[in-house]
């Protein structure tokens, strides 16, 4: 083997080594406080490094939809100025608001598709009701940071590809009993990681009721 041929096969080795310690994914459990998987869980990663590696970019639109008398997803995660649509796939008519600081809107009675989504361009948490049927609730958890994730039915969040470093870690659910310390994680490659959070928990989609706006 040549020098030249010798020293790009070091450079490669090199770079491979380098990606492994600097990047992984990482695998977080969300369990409640009798250590069962907590569903619904809103997991947000702030990069505390400098300089900072850059994050994924989460989409600059989602959807809420109003599907079986009832908001789907029942928690979203997005950035700050990310659009939200609310289509109404049921056959009554729908009127969504909310009056949360964060974000106050409505959306009068209509079928469909609305003329146009709606922006979210402060961070906080918004909660999301319909006039009509006063049971129906959802949440939208907006954030400075792209590293989003919420828990699926295992309770878990998949963050992928992530550089290793310094995170502070916050963990949120619409039915917590108190609020989350903040904290800073080290991450370094791929890993898993395991956090409790106190909630009270009740039924986050009742059933449909029938009659009036149905």
């Amino acid at each position: 083997m040549t020098f030249v041929a010798t020293a790009i096969a070091l450079c490669l080795l090199c770079s491979v080594t380098t990606l492994n310690a600097t990047a992984g994914d990482w695998q977080i459990l969300v369990l409640d406080q009798d250590g069962k998987p907590l569903e619904d869980a809103v997991v947000e990663l702030v990069v505390l490094d400098t300089p900072q590696p850059t994050p994924p970019q989460l989409p600059a639109s989602v959807t809420v939809k109003q599907q079986g008398l009832n908001f789907v997803p029942f928690v979203s995660a997005i950035q700050v100025g990310t659009a939200v649509d609310f289509p109404n796939m049921d056959r009554t008519r729908h009127h969504v608001y909310s009056f949360s600081p964060a974000k106050v809107f409505e959306i009068q009675l209509y079928h469909g598709q609305p003329e146009q989504p709606v922006r979210f361009d402060q961070a906080g948490i918004v909660a999301l009701g319909c006039n009509i049927h006063d049971y129906m609730e959802a949440y939208v958890f907006i954030s400075n940071s792209p590293l989003l994730q919420v828990t699926n039915a295992r309770g878990e969040a998949q963050f992928q590809s992530l550089e290793a470093g310094r995170y502070q870690l916050r963990l949120w659910h619409p039915f917590q009993q108190e609020d989350w310390a903040l904290i800073e994680v080290e991450h370094k490659g791929n890993s898993q990681s395991q956090y409790q959070l106190t909630v009270q928990h009740r039924p986050k989609q009742p059933t449909p009721q029938r009659g009036f706006g149905s």
